[in-house]
């Protein structure tokens, strides 16, 4: 039962990774900042691989490699959309900080979706699927870092220019 639970889980990862294959390459487009923009670009190629480690997890588990439709990334993806669009309208610095809003939003999602397959690969004992599980986490984890680090330099330069 455990085991299922855990391909379900892969397989609505892996649906949720496509989405973002899609929607990081408008968010780097959208983004004015040059180290918003290379963030989206270098976690589009972590993407890429965090899409092979849930392939190769798939084989581990002996499992289809067959994505599951993702709600909540949808959601999340329809969002972010929203964002670029009415980021048209607002000043640079707001525009890319409601971007990083949105994607920080994916990233936790993210982390807890990973989070969460780890833990019952471990329970099932799947080492090899745990530790593939584990490194996309950590690569979750690092990309909110920076990007939250990003947002702080954002928000003390548009605070620069708050009328008083």
């Amino acid at each position: 039962m455990l085991k299922e639970l855990l391909v379900s889980e892969l397989q609505d990862l892996l649906h949720a990774e496509g989405q973002l294959l899609k929607a990081l390459p408008k968010m780097a487009k959208a983004s004015h900042d040059a180290k918003l923009k290379a963030a989206f670009e270098a976690h589009l190629k972590e993407t890429e691989g965090q899409v092979e480690r849930l392939n190769q997890a798939f084989a581990l588990l002996e499992a289809k490699n067959k994505a599951k439709p993702c709600k909540a990334m949808q959601g999340l993806v329809a969002e972010g959309e929203e964002t670029i669009t009415e980021g048209k309208e607002e000043e640079t610095n707001i525009a890319d900080l409601a971007l990083i809003v949105a994607a920080q939003k994916v990233e936790h999602y993210e982390m807890s979706g990973y989070g969460s397959a780890r833990a019952i690969a471990g329970q099932i004992g799947s080492s090899k699927v745990a530790k593939l599980l584990g490194e996309t986490q950590a690569e979750e984890e690092k990309a909110d870092k920076l990007l939250t680090d990003i947002a702080k330099r954002l928000m003390e330069h548009a605070g620069q220019h708050v009328e008083a």
